[in-house]
């Protein structure tokens, strides 16, 4: 006997609205002047698990300008020059969508390397759009700790493919 699960509709609250609205107040709360033990809270990029999540569950028009605005809200709620994180956004986006037919049917560990490389790319979008910004490095070892904590998010953007895997067969 096999346990069917339905499948939930794909309407763009579902989809795109609700996990853009819950990674907005991610960000705001891991970017609360809270310490423990004297250490910040992390600051991972909760873009970047819908940037890795939507082009995998549905190709679509509207998720790049979502995209393109949450990093318009993290540039401005992290004080980043307008456009960085909404174009490493969707430099992450579209390696995701191009890898789309690869990752379909992989086992967790590789869609997580391919999330790492996906991370790693925005990453590096970011680092070489504020050294052109600003005409100075940024911390190394701070991206490096941004990067490690982005790359744990993906339990999130697997849980987000798996609630909608079967929603649209029409892009199987």
């Amino acid at each position: 006997m096999s346990l069917m699960r339905a499948a939930r509709p794909l309407n763009p609250w579902n989809w795109l609205a609700a996990p853009a609205l819950i990674c907005v107040a991610a960000t705001m709360l891991f970017a609360a002047p809270f310490r423990i033990w004297g250490l910040r809270l992390p600051e991972p990029v909760f873009g970047l698990i819908l940037a890795f999540a939507w082009p995998i569950i549905r190709p679509s028009a509207l998720a790049p300008f979502v995209l393109l605005i949450f990093g318009l809200f993290t540039d401005l709620y992290w004080g980043s020059p307008t456009g960085l994180w909404g174009i490493s956004l969707l430099t992450a986006y579209a390696g995701a969508l191009s890898g789309r037919g690869l990752m379909q049917g992989q086992s967790g560990l590789v869609t997580w390397m391919w999330f790492i490389a996906m991370t790693a790319l925005a990453m590096a979008t970011a680092f070489f759009l504020s050294v052109l910004s600003s005409l100075n490095i940024p911390s190394l070892f701070g991206v490096f700790w941004q990067f490690l904590a982005t790359a744990a998010l993906y339990p999130f953007a697997h849980g987000l493919i798996q609630r909608f895997e079967d929603a649209d067969v029409r892009f199987r």
